[in-house]
């Protein structure tokens, strides 16, 4: 038990842990990026640019992540990364598109007449009125995603080989594979995710409540 818990092995597994957090944090930019585009257009505009914004969330929530990720690798023959990154990204904006439109929603339709009023153009009212009151609707339905972004680049490992921190785990398993020492491994990768994710939703409670009050 003692020669697994050795620095050369958890060395081993923070590498892993590294790519999963490059992985995530380009993801979940990209996708915040995108998926706030998308919820716009579907919100808040008409005709064609709507239909499309629709389509595209629509299309891409309905089709399991893990396809995507062969999809991106096998038919664009792109490397393990960044099929990796191309995937979570096309995957993770449709459903952040969607928290998006849920946000803008949300605000009373008063405030866009108020905004008016003063002067503001739609581009202001957007920027400066809607998003930040939406903003605090949609923190919880953000960080639910961006914890599903987390764990999900697991699948990675299987299916494109990226050695993240359920491959670099999975790999140790290879060599410790006596019940208590892969009970040992399953228990250190579990609490990596945990420890990541109750910060990342615990940081996020304080700040809704902060921006609330």
């Amino acid at each position: 038990m003692n020669t697994l818990l050795t620095a050369r092995n958890m060395l081993f597994i923070v590498d892993g842990l590294k790519m999963t957090l490059y992985i995530s944090v380009i993801s979940i930019f990209l996708s915040t990026l995108f998926g706030t585009v998308l919820g716009v257009l579907r919100s808040l505009t008409g005709g064609i640019f709507k239909m499309l914004a629709a389509l595209y969330i629509e299309v891409v929530r309905n089709i399991p992540n893990l396809l995507w990720i062969y999809v991106i690798f096998i038919v664009f023959k792109l490397k393990s990364v960044e099929a990796g990154v191309v995937s979570f990204t096309i995957f993770t904006s449709a459903a952040m598109g969607e928290i998006v439109r849920g946000g803008l929603n949300s605000v009373g339709k008063g405030q866009w007449e108020a905004a008016r009023s003063q002067g503001f153009n739609s581009f202001q009212i957007l920027l400066y009125v809607i998003l930040p009151q939406a903003l605090r609707n949609m923190i919880p339905a953000f960080v639910s995603q961006f914890v599903t972004v987390i764990k999900d680049t697991s699948f990675l490992w299987s299916v494109v080989a990226i050695q993240e921190l359920t491959g670099k785990v999975t790999i140790l398993m290879g060599r410790y594979y006596k019940v208590g020492q892969v009970f040992l491994l399953y228990g250190i990768l579990a609490s990596i995710y945990f420890i990541i994710n109750f910060a990342i939703s615990h940081f996020s409670r304080r700040l809704q409540r902060k921006w609330t009050y």
